[in-house]
């Protein structure tokens, strides 16, 4: 399909909270406002494409954003509008609404949902269409399992992500622990970047981080990074996925996007949106691939 510029084809809009800075690669994103990235009306007849973005995804970059927006909307020959929210609960309410066509979600809330959200596509990093959860602390901290972090203050990136918080709550759950009475404190960031700034920091002596996160960070900001340490990695788990709301699993559109998002890597406009996010590409994926989360869901829900 020829490409459509962000000048002369498809208009590309975003719902951002404010003005993003391009030198930092890895941010939090913010809560709703508009900001027009192309110029013109969307073209008659054509209707709007709505992508919803979590925390999980890796960048609140401009260039990474108006990329991904480019492409998504030259692939699938219509506007497209990335949605984006302070928390996972706000994304996965509008996709499961139907307010968004598709999302790129957390394996938490798809497996929370699972009955209700038809799996898209799952990114590939590293070879593999799976990633883990990270528990890190001060590089000059003498931890060296998990049980030498018990009274401590402990970050989490957000209530519904796996990496920043489920998983955790996992490994305590089996040994009969909760996080409540295991750390002395624990605080919601809403950014895995910035759980990696509050243990880099000293205001947690410990935190829970999306591996994935964590490594591609250590690419781009080693200083800060430099700051922890990896104390603990999880097992290798499903890769956050894209998915939509089932009654629209089976409609031209989640094939189209389907399509788009497995074929991005042949088009030199997704080539460079995946070396930014620093992935190998997407594949259709398998609800299996979500199974050690599953598992954690219950172990975590069985212990109250």
């Amino acid at each position: 399909m020829p490409s459509r510029s962000a000048q002369g084809g498809w208009p590309i809009r975003s719902e951002i909270a404010r003005p993003l800075d391009r030198r930092r690669f890895l941010g939090g994103l913010g809560a709703v406002a508009a900001l027009g990235l192309g110029p013109g009306r969307l073209a008659a007849g054509a209707s709007e494409v709505r992508f919803g973005l979590t925390p999980v995804f890796l960048s609140s970059d401009i260039e990474l954003l108006t990329q991904l927006r480019t492409y998504l909307s030259a692939a699938l020959d219509r506007p497209v509008t990335l949605v984006m929210r302070r928390t996972y609960q706000e994304i996965t309410a509008l996709l499961l609404s139907g307010q968004l066509d598709a999302a790129w979600i957390c394996g938490y809330p798809y497996i929370q949902y699972r009955e209700r959200l038809s799996l898209l596509a799952v990114p590939v990093w590293r070879g593999r269409p799976l990633y883990q959860s990270y528990l890190i602390v001060d590089r000059a901290g003498e931890a060296r399992d998990i049980a030498a972090l018990r009274g401590q203050i402990h970050a989490f990136s957000d209530p519904d992500s796996n990496s920043g918080h489920l998983v955790t709550q996992a490994a305590l759950a089996e040994q009969g622990e909760t996080a409540a009475g295991f750390f002395r404190k624990t605080f919601f960031t809403y950014s895995h970047r910035n759980v990696v700034r509050a243990v880099a920091s000293g205001l947690a002596e410990s935190g829970s981080v999306d591996g994935y996160v964590w490594e591609v960070m250590s690419e781009i900001e080693p200083d800060l990074t430099g700051r922890t340490r990896v104390l603990w990695k999880s097992e290798w788990l499903g890769f956050p996925p894209i998915a939509c709301a089932k009654a629209l699993g089976e409609t031209a559109l989640a094939a189209a996007i389907r399509r788009a998002l497995a074929t991005m890597g042949a088009d030199p406009a997704g080539r460079d949106v995946l070396d930014m996010l620093r992935l190998d590409g997407f594949t259709a994926g398998e609800p299996a691939l979500f199974e050690g989360i599953a598992r954690n869901y219950d172990l975590v829900r069985a212990l109250g």
